[in-house]
């Protein structure tokens, strides 16, 4: 028995995302329910509410994964739990997703997501994104709730051909060869935004 229903979770996702795809609350549920088996045993996220997994981490993923442009690439830098990259991943399946995530028991969770969910345009580095192949770039570079935001920047910056886009609490210092775009305010909450800035 799922711990919310697909109705639940849309209903949850309204004000995030109008007109998901057909297929989506189906993914969501059964990642939902993998997420809560997975966070019994290892902490993967500090929410531990069911709708406040779906609005927080579903919700707010799915917003970004709204306004990515027209990415071929992305690469989601400290994945944790995968968050935004398998809901973008779940939304655009033609986007090749990149996860990297450096503590093992959180790759090992991605992993088993990944097969879940039958991602087939997803692949997981397990390890820190700085060693990824010295010229392997991506077109968007996602961050969300990273403990050091600076340092992650500097991380994503030299990853990122096109764009970065980060979920965050305040605007950070960007790198000179960036250019923001005006935040936006991501739903439901008071003082979270979602920055995009596009290489000059």
């Amino acid at each position: 028995m799922p711990t919310l229903s697909e109705s639940a979770i849309a209903e949850l996702l309204l004000p995030y995302i109008p007109t998901p795809p057909a297929t989506l609350h189906t993914q969501l549920s059964l990642y939902l329910d993998l997420l809560l088996k997975w966070n019994a045993r290892t902490n993967l996220t500090a929410i531990r509410d069911p709708e406040e997994i779906v609005r927080r981490h579903f919700g707010e993923s799915l917003f970004a994964a709204q306004h990515l442009g027209t990415p071929d690439t992305l690469l989601d830098l400290g994945s944790g739990a995968g968050f935004p990259g398998l809901p973008i991943a779940m939304l655009h399946p033609e986007i090749h997703v990149t996860l990297a995530e450096s503590q093992n028991k959180k790759a090992t969770f991605l992993r088993e997501a990944v097969r879940t969910l039958s991602l087939q345009n997803v692949e997981v580095w397990a390890a820190r994104a700085e060693t990824l192949p010295p010229l392997r770039q991506f077109h968007t570079v996602t961050l969300r709730a990273v403990d050091n935001m600076a340092a992650a920047i500097a991380a994503a910056a030299p990853r990122a051909a096109h764009q970065l886009l980060l979920l965050a609490g305040t605007p950070p210092l960007l790198p000179p060869d960036f250019t923001p775009e005006p935040p936006i305010t991501i739903p439901n909450t008071q003082h979270s935004i979602l920055l995009r800035a596009t290489r000059t």
